[in-house]
């Protein structure tokens, strides 16, 4: 049990870091920034693939219950605002940047939990929060590549993310499981994204893209559509096999070794290979 855990734990640290390597990739080197269409195709990607894995009996999905559908339709809202704002915001900060503000969304959920819900939290719960809110603040007076664009992105989505979070816990137990929140999260962010590739002129400023052709391009975009989907499946099997202490602290390993490896390979290696 020891070790599957520890090779569920560095399937996700490796799925994590490919996943964010790629993403940034094709949002800032080769600046695809049409996110309506990129995510609208990882998710169709990830849409697929899990219900091919349904119907193989690989996984198991049951979103029968129409009520319980219609309750988890606001978070599905926020999933798109999640993943939409978070690709613009990715576009055009560094990943330890982007992943720090990402952490505030810790800060809404507890705070959350000890103002609304009145549940107890821990010292150093409190701590690690506030350490986490002090950490995103001083990011904007010490950044030297400081991004106004970037910044107003990156808080919309750590405020869907934290309000996902909440509405994931106000969910009844044992009525969708993890997979079948993120299935019906695959369906509606299809839906919504390509309904608004069009008024967003994503569209048809594709068209324009200088690197629409270009086999790195597409070898990237399909890299990131299987990446997100094995992202989504081991962070499900992390946490059904970890306690939530275990399991944050996979996440915050994954995270630590996602910046680091990112500043070293898109400040000295990718930009210089890019300009060359």
């Amino acid at each position: 049990m020891y070790m599957r855990r520890c090779l569920v734990g560095l399937t996700f640290c490796i799925c994590y870091l490919a996943s964010y390597l790629t993403n940034k990739y094709v949002l800032s080197i080769l600046k695809f920034t049409y996110p309506t269409l990129f995510q609208g195709w990882q998710t169709l990607i990830g849409g697929l693939l899990l219900h091919v894995s349904w119907k193989l009996g690989w996984a198991e999905i049951n979103c029968s219950s129409r009520s319980a559908v219609l309750t988890w339709l606001p978070a599905s809202v926020l999933f798109v605002g999640v993943i939409y704002a978070g690709s613009r915001a990715l576009s055009r900060l560094a990943i330890p940047v982007f992943l720090t503000l990402h952490n505030v969304a810790e800060v809404i959920t507890c705070g959350h939990q000890k103002c609304f819900r009145k549940e107890k939290t821990s010292p150093a719960k409190i701590c690690s929060a506030l350490f986490l809110l002090a950490a995103a603040g001083c990011l904007p007076f010490n950044d030297s590549q400081f991004d106004p664009d970037g910044y107003f992105w990156a808080v919309i989505h750590l405020f869907c993310v934290g309000a996902y979070k909440i509405l994931q816990k106000s969910q009844k137990p044992n009525v969708l499981s993890d997979i079948d929140q993120q299935y019906l999260n695959y369906l509606f962010s299809v839906v919504l994204l390509a309904c608004a590739s069009h008024p967003t002129g994503d569209l048809l400023g594709v068209l324009d893209f200088p690197f629409l052709y270009f086999y790195r391009f597409h070898g990237s975009c399909c890299a990131s559509g299987f990446l997100g989907f094995f992202l989504m499946l081991s962070t499900v099997k992390l946490k059904s096999l970890m306690a939530p202490g275990q399991c944050a602290a996979w996440i915050f390993f994954a995270k630590v070794i996602t910046a680091g490896l990112s500043i070293l390979l898109f400040d000295m290696i990718l930009t210089s290979a890019t300009v060359g």
